[in-house]
C-alpha cells in the first residue's frame, strides 16, 4: 500500500522502526540464553556421544579378556592333554614332537595372561574416563535445567507483549512501499543495535552521531523528501514525528 505524502511514508517507516525496537528489547532481556541453552545442548549431546563410543570401547576390552580367558583354558586342556600323551610315546620322535606342542601350549597361555593384564589396564583407564564424564554430563544438565527454567520464565513474562508487537509489525510493514522496505530491512540488517531509521537529536544522527547540516535538517523538518544519513545510510526522521510515534507504540503492548 503507498502512502499518500512524504509525511505518512516517514511517520509509517518510524512507526516500523519504533515497534520492531520494542521486540529486540525484549529479545535483549532474554540476552544470550536462548544462545547459552543451545549451546549446552550441543555440548551435553556431545557428551553422552562420547559416552556411548567409551562404552562400547569398554565392551570390546572386556570381549577381548574374555577371548583371552577362553584361549587359556583351551590352552590348558590341550596342555593336559598332550602331557597325558607322554607316557605313551614310542619313540624320541615322537616325544620331541609332544613336548613342542606342550611349550606351544604354555606360550599360548602366558600370552593370553599378559595381554589380559594389559587389557585389565586399559579398561579400569577406560572406566575413570566414563565416570568423569558422567559426571561432567551430570553437572551439566543439572545447569542445563536452571538455565532452561530461567529461560522459559523469561519467555513466559514476554511472549504475550512479543507477540502482539509482531501483529503490529507485520501490520505497519504492509503499510510501506515495496521499495521502502527493502531498504529499511537491508539498513536493519547491517546495524548491530538494528536502527534502520533515526530521529535527528542535537543537531546529529541518532544512530551513528554524525552532524546534520543546517540546511538538511530544515528539509527534515519539512518533512517533503525521504533523506538518510551520509554517513551510515539510516533513513532520518525530526524528533517531534519520532516522539509522537513512539508515544503511539508504546500503547501497543499494554493494551
Amino acid at each position: 500500500m503507498e502512502n499518500n505524502t512524504v509525511a505518512e511514508k516517514l511517520k509509517s517507516l518510524y512507526q516500523l522502526q519504533s515497534i520492531d525496537s520494542q521486540i529486540d528489547q525484549i529479545r535483549v532481556l532474554r540476552g544470550e540464553l536462548p544462545q547459552e541453552v543451545a549451546d549446552m545442548e550441543d555440548e551435553v549431546a556431545g557428551l553422552h556421544t562420547r559416552l556411548n563410543k567409551f562404552e562400547t570401547e569398554l565392551t570390546k576390552l572386556e570381549q577381548q579378556a574374555l577371548d583371552h580367558k577362553n584361549n587359556i583354558k583351551t590352552a590348558e586342556a590341550l596342555k593336559a592333554k598332550y602331557e597325558s600323551q607322554l607316557d605313551n610315546v614310542k619313540n624320541s620322535r615322537e616325544f620331541d614332537a609332544i613336548n613342542k606342542e606342550i611349550e606351544m601350549q604354555s606360550l599360548e597361555m602366558q600370552i593370553s595372561e599378559k595381554r589380559i593384564g594389559s587389557l585389565i589396564k586399559e579398561q579400569a583407564k577406560k572406566q575413570d574416563e566414563i565416570i568423569i564424564l558422567q559426571n561432567k554430563a551430570a553437572e551439566l544438565v543439572k545447569t542445563l535445567e536452571q538455565k532452561r527454567g530461567e529461560l522459559d520464565t523469561i519467555v513466559a513474562e514476554t511472549e504475550k507483549d512479543e507477540a502482539k508487537l509482531q501483529v503490529a509489525s507485520g501490520i505497519a510493514a504492509q503499510k510501506i512501499e515495496e521499495r521502502y522496505a527493502v531498504a529499511y530491512n537491508r539498513v536493519r540488517g547491517n546495524m548491530k543495535n538494528g536502527l534502520a531509521v533515526v530521529a535527528v537529536d542535537r543537531n546529529a544522527c541518532g544512530g551513528c552521531f554524525s552532524q546534520i547540516p543546517p540546511q538538511t535538517q530544515l528539509e527534515i523538518k519539512a518533512r517533503k523528501r525521504i533523506l538518510t544519513c551520509e554517513n551510515c545510510g539510516r533513513i532520518l526522521v525530526d524528533l517531534e514525528l519520532s516522539q509522537e510515534v513512539n508515544d503511539e507504540t508504546k500503547q501497543i503492548s499494554s493494551l
